[in-house]
């Protein structure tokens, strides 16, 4: 059964699913490569891409092991996993899944993957240790994060414009999450190392968006930030666009910190 934050969670991914691969030509797709080069996937190694949208670190993953390899691509979103079937079609090697990695049973695989997608489960820690858990002894896991507060500032400038365009209060930080505590490359390896993983290392991935307002935008519809729009008017949806572009400028926001920490390391044997 999906919770009521997972359900919230799905349906704003759900709704980005359009501008998803518009914007992953800017930021998904840089990650998910640099996500795939830690991994390092081989020719005839088995894959399990956790959380896999639209296929930014699962596609080049299938190239990696080839035909006679297997990348299981999982996701919650159907619209986001139609897409990779979409995109993936000459893949056969990959295989894309509408389910909930949370409970996937599939095991023994060589590398356990997700980009940006652990900090959503339910209990950070109790399901990135099921990923583990589907690893063969020795199997390499990574598992990429936000590091401190990238991407932050557009989802705050999106909550001020949307508190003007409706009149309504600004809205209140979210509450404090694991990731947080966890979301700089020391904190990230010693939660790593308590995850029955050996050998962790943690790699930061320096990135920044050039925040042309085509961009600035795909930001807030083209990622989970697509949820807070959920509840705006139809009619107030343009309003909320020129006052968050407005706000960035004013706030003199021409690049967005989109670096990330990307934490690997061996299932112990």
């Amino acid at each position: 059964m999906v919770q009521d934050g997972q359900a919230e969670i799905r349906d704003a991914f759900d709704a980005a699913a359009a501008d998803f691969t518009a914007l992953g030509r800017h930021l998904w797709e840089p990650i998910g490569a640099a996500t795939v080069a830690v991994a390092a996937p081989r020719p005839g190694e088995r894959v399990l891409d956790a959380c896999c949208g639209t296929g930014a670190s699962a596609i080049p993953a299938a190239g990696l092991v080839g035909p006679d390899g297997l990348v299981d691509a999982v996701d919650m979103s159907a619209p986001m996993v139609d897409e990779l079937r979409r995109l993936s079609a000459g893949l056969p090697q990959l295989r894309a899944h509408a389910a909930d990695v949370t409970t996937w049973t599939a095991e023994s695989y060589d590398v356990v993957q997700s980009a940006l997608g652990i900090f959503f489960f339910p209990d950070m820690t109790a399901g990135t240790d099921h990923l583990v858990s589907l690893l063969r002894p020795g199997g390499r896991a990574v598992f990429t994060i936000w590091r401190g507060e990238s991407m932050a500032a557009a989802g705050r400038h999106l909550g001020l414009a949307i508190a003007e365009a409706t009149n309504t209060p600004v809205p209140a930080p979210r509450p404090p999450h694991l990731v947080d505590r966890v979301n700089q490359p020391g904190g990230y390896a010693a939660w790593l190392a308590g995850r029955d993983l050996v050998d962790v290392e943690v790699t930061v991935h320096e990135m920044a968006l050039t925040m042309t307002p085509e961009v600035a935008w795909l930001v807030i519809t083209g990622s989970g930030f697509r949820g807070a729009l959920a509840k705006v008017p139809e009619d107030a949806l343009h309003t909320v666009r020129e006052l968050y572009l407005a706000s960035l400028r004013d706030a003199g926001v021409t690049e967005l910190d989109a670096t990330t920490l990307i934490g690997s390391g061996r299932r112990a044997t």
